[in-house]
């Protein structure tokens, strides 16, 4: 890290830095940026969030709901949820 802030930036490396478009500039988010840092990172935490587990099912039946298509795993949940929700 001394080397990094050792480094004395010269007028040669300001010329590569590239200059704010007004494009640039209307997407800007004005503040101090504590509001990025209390957001976080990855997508909003929800009330009752999925588990993963390991669970042995037959092959085919893991082929039929392979074959259903995209967001079987989702329909496969919503089955199970239907079956043994109270």
């Amino acid at each position: 890290m001394a080397k990094v802030d050792a480094h004395a930036i010269t007028a040669e490396e300001y010329d590569e830095i590239p200059e704010l478009t007004d494009a640039m500039m209307a997407r800007a988010v004005s503040g101090d940026g504590l509001n990025l840092l209390k957001r976080g990172r990855g997508r909003p935490r929800i009330d009752q969030p999925k588990r993963q587990i390991t669970l042995r099912l037959d092959a085919d039946v893991i082929e039929a709901m392979r074959a259903s298509g995209p967001g079987w795993q989702i329909r496969a949940n919503e089955a199970l949820k239907k079956r043994f929700q109270r």
